[in-house]
């Protein structure tokens, strides 16, 4: 199968043909199963059970041909999230389950009966967790997070403080991290020779009982990790729209493809629709490969590129 290429045909039919682990990541935004009629395709399973299955035979064929290292992410709304936890959950085991991303994609529609929904929902899973491919997103400090910090008096540098004991050693007991340090009997997270460098440092703030927390100096730290509620995307905007329902942003899939893939990286998406995840592999220099049933997101993908 070639690389940096629009295939359209059952993705079915398609992912049987790829070579079992040759894919690093695996998107897809599949039917949300909503009995819509769509422009540019049918959103409508005669039951759960329909669409379920549909849904269960394509993930078993993801895991397949992903790599030991690679990520399936799933893009659904929050109504039918559970179906896909479920099935994920049984065909990549639940300690593969690495994260629940909500998205706030907003929106001005108005609902008279229920709470509008604001956000979608994204499930990251690892073919195996131990060796998931991975790249954190780190921010600058904001003011409000450097407002809180302190001076080091002998340091002279901003410094934020953390715990450096286990307040729950019983879930995870290491005996060889159990000692006494001034006056107070605990399991820390470094050894005791570690922990009389810190202080000598001056990397060691007591409290009043004399429990010390460390110093984290933020000229040292990588900045505010990325989390799991994404607010800082806004949804398609009218300059990218391609006239394709449930189109998404570029630079969401970019942050999906930075995240979980490196360069050269192969990518797949087997629900492509318009090929944002291709238009996102191109600005970042992956190979990808897409697949949809529909002739119309090919024609559109191509005209964007």
């Amino acid at each position: 199968m070639e690389k940096n290429t629009y295939y359209v045909e059952d993705n079915l039919v398609l992912l049987k043909k790829v070579e079992k682990e040759s894919v690093d990541l695996i998107y897809f935004d599949p039917p949300y199963n909503t009995g819509r009629d769509f422009y540019n395709f049918n959103d409508k399973f005669e039951s759960v059970d329909a669409y379920s299955d549909f849904i269960k035979l394509r993930i078993i064929e993801c895991r397949r041909i992903l790599k030991k290292t690679g990520t399936m992410i799933v893009h659904i709304e929050p109504r039918v999230s559970p179906y896909f936890r479920l099935i994920a959950d049984a065909l990549f085991g639940l300690n593969n389950f690495k994260n629940e991303i909500v998205w706030k994609t907003g929106g001005n529609s108005k609902n008279i009966r229920q709470l509008n929904r604001w956000h979608d929902t994204i499930l990251v899973y690892a073919k195996n967790k131990g060796k998931q491919l991975f790249n954190p997103i780190y921010f600058p400090y904001d003011d409000a997070y450097k407002k809180n910090a302190k001076i080091c008096p002998i340091h002279k540098k901003l410094y934020k403080t953390t715990a450096i004991h286990n307040s729950q050693p019983e879930v995870n007991p290491r005996m060889n991290l159990r000692y006494e340090w001034q006056g107070n009997t605990r399991q820390w997270y470094v050894c005791k020779e570690k922990m009389e460098e810190l202080h000598k440092d001056n990397r060691l703030q007591y409290n009043n009982k004399n429990i010390p927390r460390i110093k984290r100096f933020l000229d040292e730290m990588d900045g505010i990790p990325l989390r799991d509620i994404w607010d800082d995307i806004a949804n398609i905007q009218s300059k990218e729209k391609l006239k394709y329902a449930t189109q998404k942003p570029v630079k969401l899939l970019e942050r999906i493809v930075t995240l979980y893939s490196d360069e050269k990286s192969l990518c797949l998406d087997i629900f492509a629709g318009s090929g944002t995840l291709g238009r996102a592999c191109k600005n970042l220099n992956r190979d990808y490969i897409l697949f949809d049933i529909n002739e119309d997101g090919k024609k559109l993908f191509e005209k964007s590129i």
